[in-house]
């Protein structure tokens, strides 16, 4: 089975945002990541819409929606909106992040010994809505169980304590944590995908160490690297890592 690749598209909206003439336009981008073969795109639409805003989740679901088999994957805190958008456009998956408001990026994943009870309606919603769940989660092996128990469908593990590990020439503890919460997921009959500093240099160890990852999001480093290999490149380089793990 091969990794799938979700490009995040926010660092578009970003740099977009900073002026107000429309680009770069975050469509044509999605369109060039699609085109060079990306199985789909990720965005996380907040409330102070730094990044993405309403009419880009409009707009992007009816881009991915030119592309038979590719999955528009939405993603933030259930708090701040984001059911309305899963009701209204239904992404293939939404994947749920506890992010407070004005943070700056996701950087934990969720306690489900705290915030389990209040997820569980959620994911029940999400279940109804025919659009498969997703939980941001720290690899923390003990906390898979809970989150097959709770009624999700797969979880996402946060993955900047790996890249910092491995940009330090240390990654076997974080690699072993990772390997260690993928299989407890699986065990537990959850589908496993990963994100959060995954980059061109680092995402081949991890996907050969950590196996059968369904889906890597990736957005930051994408984006950056694009500036010097271009976007459609950048894109298959990363497609070719995913392929090959």
């Amino acid at each position: 089975m091969a990794t799938k690749l979700s490009v995040n598209l926010n660092k578009v909206a970003t740099l977009r945002n900073t002026r107000s003439v429309g680009i770069p336009s975050v469509t044509h981008c999605a369109r060039l990541c699609l085109s060079a073969g990306a199985d789909g795109i990720t965005i996380h639409p907040r409330p102070d819409e730094r990044h993405i805003r309403p009419r880009d989740v409009r707009d992007l679901a009816h881009v991915v929606a030119e592309y038979p088999g590719v999955e528009l994957n939405i993603e933030g805190n259930p708090v701040h909106g984001l059911l309305e958008y899963v009701e209204s456009y239904r992404p293939s998956q939404c994947t749920l992040v506890p992010d407070d408001e004005g943070q700056a990026t996701s950087d934990h994943g969720w306690d489900l010994v705290k915030d389990g009870a209040r997820l569980e309606p959620i994911l029940k919603r999400l279940r109804k809505l025919g659009v498969r769940s997703s939980l941001f989660m720290d690899a923390d092996a003990s906390s898979m169980p809970r989150a097959k128990e709770i009624g999700a469908d797969r979880v996402e593990l946060y993955t900047e304590p790996y890249a910092a590990a491995f940009a330090r020439g240390d990654a076997g503890t974080a690699l072993a944590a990772c390997r260690d919460a993928a299989q407890a997921s699986r065990d537990a009959g959850l589908g496993v995908n990963a994100g959060h500093d995954l980059n061109l240099e680092n995402l081949g160890r991890f996907l050969d160490q950590v196996p059968n990852v369904v889906e890597v999001s990736i957005g930051h480093a994408l984006i950056a690297e694009a500036l010097e290999h271009g976007l459609a490149d950048t894109v298959t380089r990363y497609l070719a890592i995913a392929r090959r793990a």
